[in-house]
């Protein structure tokens, strides 16, 4: 039965570094370099901030540099592909920090006393623009409004969920012609509380 061996980390890091070159040759180092224009303008065209185009720069020739396995007479490919990953990777990331930025502005907020009282006066207009529908459309909407399902709806009614579902696309499409009817005569439609 053979043993499992356990590795530290420290061991994992050391055989890491023992196979990374501790120094890459000046031959390489002046490879590499000699695409460094081609690569400022690549990156340039990407990028418009002068400090991410350093920096970008910067990493592709570091990567190539310290990369074992460069090929010399293909590094222009290895440095163009690296330079445009790392392009998109900056686009990327940005994208990521503006979507947190909009997470964080629309975060969740109590709300103050006049959207309770305006969100409460808008919840009963709509029940009373509600009442104005007929039978099973009626019957549908007042059930969602409660909070029910559209099974537990066709089980308490003994309507078919394919019935159920109808009947609350038809009222919510009464309802949006009636919404968008009061909007364009608010007196006639107004329920007594706002007129």
């Amino acid at each position: 039965m053979n043993a499992v061996q356990l590795r530290s980390p420290a061991h994992d890091q050391k055989e890491l570094l023992a196979r990374v070159p501790a120094e890459p040759d000046s031959r390489r180092w002046a490879i590499v370099l000699g695409y460094r224009e081609h690569i400022t303008r690549l990156v340039r065209s990407r990028l418009w901030n002068p400090q991410d185009v350093d920096d970008c720069v910067q990493e592709v020739i570091l990567r190539a540099v310290m990369f074992q396995r460069l090929d010399e007479e293909r590094a222009g490919a290895f440095l163009t592909a690296a330079a445009l990953r790392l392009c998109v990777d900056y686009y990327r990331d940005r994208d990521r920090q503006r979507r947190l930025r909009l997470r964080v502005a629309y975060a969740e907020r109590s709300a103050g006393p006049e959207e309770i009282i305006c969100e409460t006066d808008l919840g009963h207009w709509m029940l009373a623009l509600v009442q104005q529908l007929q039978g099973r459309e009626r019957q549908v909407m007042l059930a969602r409004a409660q909070g029910m399902t559209n099974r537990q709806i066709a089980d308490r009614y003994g309507l078919s969920a394919k019935a159920v579902e109808s009947a609350f696309t038809r009222g919510r499409a009464r309802l949006r012609s009636l919404y968008e009817r009061s909007m364009t005569d608010p007196i006639r439609d107004q329920p007594e509380s706002c007129a």
